[in-house]
């Protein structure tokens, strides 16, 4: 359930509330937003009825989360979740734009690229320290040395550091650099993985898995939010279909579909979605254009010598063109004759 607080609640309502819960064994979370102040007890209704809840000193109402998703249903919170990247908002009123390579490689490699993005007006930087591999003969990412490289670029960019953590047991490492934690799509069903990254005290960054439905990606969103962690940020990037002319299909209408059911924000990598450098421009902007709260890019200063995912990665001049049309055409969404077309 979703017991909805007064505006002038006390800390010590909220309080005798979150006591009752507790007493009956209830794991619950408060959230706050400039909207309203509210606690998440999921599964609460096995044990208390509305009715002994609601006359409570505080309470203005309590609403049954019918979702099977407790807390990643958007009857979870009033309002939206916006995750704040060191100062970059994700689902706020900008648009949040992420970009680098796809690995760390060097680092005369990772500062050229963080420099034009930074140039670029870009504030979160891209790139893998370890990097999940299909081949076990592929370059597999610098690990700690790529994790210093990472901090470096930080200090001299002051670009916020998006990378991924491929296992629990290289995750304290990843959390320490990190701003943002990604986990990718082969883990997104990495259960142990994902409750790590739900107890970890930076942001998260949630991808889809090739083949997986919305609720199965909402289902692995939930094992994060449950181990308090809900600074948490979905990410399409493509799924398997029969195609052949790209190496997934990007789909767009998952991120509206998403936005209907949950409160947490959406991005869309273009760039998994389609492995070529010629579609990921076209299909960022149609992330765009559905509602996408932001896009994870990849850039690369040479390609052809990238030692992962070169095909897909843009070059310098292209990245820049994309923000430049990325925030063209969000702009023209956030106009208030077409505000909330989509949603």
């Amino acid at each position: 359930m979703l017991i909805l607080m007064e505006n002038h609640a006390t800390p010590d309502q909220v309080k005798e509330v979150l006591s009752l819960l507790e007493a009956a064994g209830i794991r619950c979370q408060v959230n706050e937003t400039p909207e309203a102040l509210s606690i998440v007890a999921p599964n609460a209704s096995k044990a208390l009825k509305p009715d002994r809840i609601e006359p409570m000193d505080g309470v203005r109402r309590v609403v049954p989360i019918t979702s099977p998703y407790k807390l990643a249903s958007a009857d979870a919170v009033a309002g939206r979740t916006v995750v704040d990247v060191r100062s970059v908002k994700i689902g706020g009123s900008a648009l949040a734009l992420v970009g680098g390579p796809c690995g760390v490689e060097s680092r005369e490699q990772l500062f050229t690229v963080a420099r034009y993005v930074a140039e670029a007006g870009v504030k979160l930087l891209r790139a893998g320290a370890y990097k999940p591999r299909t081949s076990p003969y592929a370059f597999q990412g610098l690990g700690l040395e790529g994790l210093r490289l990472l901090e470096e670029v930080r200090a001299e960019f002051d670009l916020g550091i998006v990378t991924e953590a491929t296992e629990v047991e290289t995750f304290d490492a990843v959390e320490q650099s990190a701003d943002m934690v990604q986990i990718g799509a082969r883990n997104m069903q990495n259960f142990a993985l994902l409750r790590r990254a739900g107890r970890c005290g930076k942001p998260v960054l949630l991808k889809r898995g090739p083949s997986a439905t919305l609720e199965e990606w909402l289902y692995a969103a939930e094992y994060v939010l449950g181990e308090g962690n809900r600074n948490l940020v979905l990410c399409e990037r493509g799924i398997r279909t029969w195609s052949d002319h790209a190496r997934n299909t990007l789909d767009v209408s998952v991120v509206p579909a998403a936005k209907a059911l949950t409160h947490l924000p959406v991005m869309v990598d273009p760039s998994h979605a389609t492995g070529r450098r010629d579609l990921v421009i076209p299909c960022a902007l149609a992330g765009v254009a559905v509602g996408a709260d932001g896009l994870l890019v990849e850039t690369h200063c040479h390609p052809e010598k990238a030692l992962s995912d070169g095909p897909q990665a843009l070059l310098p001049s292209d990245f820049i063109r994309l923000v430049e049309r990325a925030e063209a055409v969000h702009r023209v969404l956030q106009a208030p004759s077409l505000t909330g077309l989509w949603m």
